[in-house]
């Protein structure tokens, strides 16, 4: 081969080269594990259209689903499990704006109906105002409901209501959410369903380090000594709403761990207001702490709020 022929072949390698890595870098600008999105979407069954979820609130009030609840484009952390892989995939290495319909199988969805799964229990083991076909109940744990009752034995389905079902994704990305109290009120709204107010602050606070030795003593205690840092925390706002969230009730240091990971934050605190003086009273989440007695005595004196009252009142409904 000629010089002349040598060189050709290797400018036009060098030219693939450069269309791969073009094409590589294109692909590496799309959505990826990580991203924050907003997201609009319908899901419903394939073989009979029956509505899973939705974002849409006309669909839902077509469907005459979910009056008390607030239908709005849902804000997803991709690779989270937020939804179902399949749908994931489909958004990756796309861009705001892209829109699309995946099937997801039963089997990546619900589960495949089992047969096993139906299974004969005592009816006493059922409540009694729930002893009839249709019914949902829950027997040792498990989660089902009710075929048929005859005598003292139930026929419960503990199959997924939904097992067996394939699921088609109807969705449009929206927007890349990427500012963080917009992150934090999306992930909290996914969870609890609810809106809540969220604002992050860098707190210095005085923490106990180790200090290290010299000595080449085993046995020597340790020493320790106060030092200040900083704290990148995520402060949210305690609503009656809030308090009574089954989620959040039964869920709360999950959330947080959530929270923590996702926002990469130091700490949360959740703030309560007490009367209409505007003071705040924290409570730490995800292991941290909470304020002080001192803290505490000085900030009801401030909202003049009469803490050996509340003290009394405390120990009165205990001693009740």
């Amino acid at each position: 081969m000629s010089n002349e022929s040598e060189a050709d072949a290797e400018e036009e390698l060098e030219e693939q080269d450069a269309e791969e890595s073009a094409a590589d870098e294109e692909e590496a600008q799309g959505f990826e594990a990580g991203d924050f999105v907003e997201m609009a979407y319908t899901a419903r069954t394939v073989e009979g259209g029956d509505l899973v979820d939705t974002t849409d609130p006309e669909v839902a009030e077509e469907e005459g689903v979910g009056e008390d609840q607030e239908f709005a484009p849902r804000t997803i952390v991709l690779g989270q499990g937020h939804l179902f892989e399949a749908v994931e995939e489909d958004v990756y290495g796309e861009e705001v704006g892209h829109s699309g319909t995946v099937t997801v199988p039963a089997a990546e969805a619900f589960g495949e109906y089992d047969e096993s799964e139906v299974r004969t229990v005592a009816a006493d083991k059922i409540p009694e105002d729930d002893r009839y076909p249709g019914a949902h109940v829950d027997v040792d744990g498990e989660h089902g409901h009710v075929e048929t009752i005859i005598g003292g034995r139930a026929r419960v389905d503990f199959n997924h209501p939904l097992a067996g079902e394939d699921i088609e994704y109807d969705y449009e990305v929206l927007s890349e959410v990427e500012d963080r109290e917009e992150q934090a009120q999306g992930i909290l709204s996914m969870m609890l369903d609810m809106e809540l107010d969220v604002w992050f602050e860098t707190d210095t606070v005085e923490e106990e380090q180790l200090v290290e030795s010299d000595e080449d003593d085993e046995d020597a205690e340790p020493e320790t000594e106060t030092v200040e840092v900083e704290k990148d925390t995520l402060y949210i706002e305690a609503t009656p709403q809030l308090t009574m969230n089954q989620q959040w009730m039964m869920g709360k240091q999950q959330i947080a761990q959530q929270l923590t990971q996702l926002l990469d934050i130091d700490r949360i605190i959740v703030q309560e207001e007490l009367g209409g003086g505007g003071m705040g009273m924290p409570g730490m989440m995800g292991g941290m702490g909470g304020a002080g007695g001192a803290d505490i005595e000085e900030a009801l004196e401030d909202a003049d709020v009469d803490a050996e009252e509340i003290m009394e009142e405390v120990e009165g409904a205990a001693d009740e």
